[in-house]
């Protein structure tokens, strides 16, 4: 356990200092902000103020230490709030670090697979299969029924099913007259689904029901992983790639969507926070032509990096199982199916902000 060893505070800043030797530093403005105090905060735990109404020149007056919290009066307004030690000390390190796993083909040697029932029937197996989820993006489940629509109650364990043109869910078969090449027995490279929406669907679910075909095998590759790989081996590739965005569309009889969007997004931390990417959904180009070739040599160069057969994790789909993806980082794809046999999926998409909050519920109250 560590315990809080010594705090300084000199007006606008606190100084704290850890038994494990950490040191953070605390303003007092975001200590005001973030006052736990009834006075401060409703019992649902939204703040009761605005930020015009705190003092620009917030201060910190006095700090004791008791009970397990720290007590804190502010200046100029006297308020008075106790911040939990261990409160502090989590929210104290900044941004939480990323519980994310990178992985490549070796990951087919210890594939997550976790099982229909025990999910539905126990929270601790739920909490395994959704935490997998979000570190590797990838997570197969067996014993799903075969029943059609099943994958909805799959979906609606942890959220809710975001429906689109396709419907809440759609047939993953061969068409005589398709719209989308998925209903072909086609082979598909490795992609992201649904590129040209705005937002993107944030997870993907794809459940089979029939598979009497030869071929048909899944593939999936960690597209963070491969970024990475990118970034490392041709930075300069890589920077292209998130300097510029490119038209995604899809459009059918009753449908045009478009949207504009980096094939390899960062976020504020110059982390990899998506991956967008979809050969047979990409528009023509629409970037200055100074820009062109340089952005097809770097489009080629992660595509290249995609393909690699020792970033593939292979497996195949039998009736009941069920695989979901992270569409923002994980691409997924098929061999071409043959015979004469049938194969048929079921697919449909959610989005992420619901499955980490049923995760946090369920870690909270374990």
């Amino acid at each position: 356990m560590v315990d809080l060893t010594s705090w300084d505070h000199a007006g606008s800043r606190l100084d704290l200092a850890w038994s494990d030797g950490r040191n953070d530093t605390l303003h007092a403005i975001w200590l005001r902000d973030n006052s736990p105090s009834p006075q401060a905060r409703h019992a649902n735990g939204q703040k009761l103020f605005d930020i015009t109404e705190l003092a620009e020149d917030v201060a910190i007056d006095a700090v004791s230490n008791g009970g397990g919290a720290l007590h804190i009066r502010f200046a100029p307004d006297g308020h008075e709030a106790a911040f939990d030690l261990g409160w502090l000390r989590d929210h104290a390190a900044g941004h939480p670090k990323s519980s994310q796993r990178l992985w490549d083909a070796s990951l087919s040697d210890a594939m997550p697979v976790h099982h229909h029932d025990a999910v539905m029937s126990d929270d601790a197996a739920k909490a395994a299969w959704l935490r997998d989820i979000r570190d590797l993006g990838f997570v197969l489940m067996k014993g799903v029924p075969t029943e059609q629509g099943t994958l909805i109650s799959v979906a609606e364990s942890f959220g809710y099913v975001r429906e689109t043109n396709y419907g809440r869910y759609f047939e993953v078969r061969a068409d005589p007259d398709p719209i989308n090449l998925a209903n072909t027995p086609m082979g598909l490279s490795c992609h992201t689904d649904n590129p040209y929406r705005n937002p993107v669907p944030g997870l993907q679910l794809l459940h089979c029901l029939v598979s009497e075909n030869d071929g048909g095998e899944s593939i999936v590759v960690d597209g963070f992983r491969a970024a990475a790989l990118l970034r490392e081996e041709s930075p300069d590739d890589f920077a292209v790639l998130t300097r510029h965005k490119v038209p995604f569309r899809f459009a059918s009889a009753d449908t045009d969507l478009v949207a504009r969007a980096r094939m390899i997004t960062l976020d504020d931390r110059g982390e990899v926070e998506e991956v967008r990417f979809n050969n047979r959904s990409i528009a023509a180009f629409d970037l200055p032509a100074d820009i062109m070739p340089e952005f097809y040599r770097a489009y080629r160069a992660f595509a290249r990096v995609l393909q690699r057969s020792d970033l593939e994790v292979g497996f195949k789909a039998g009736p009941g199982d069920l695989f979901i993806v992270d569409n923002q980082r994980v691409l997924h794809g098929r061999k071409a199916v043959g015979g004469s046999g049938r194969r048929h999926l079921q697919g449909c998409y959610a989005d992420k902000d619901s499955l980490m909050s049923t995760l946090r519920v369920l870690e909270r109250t374990a």
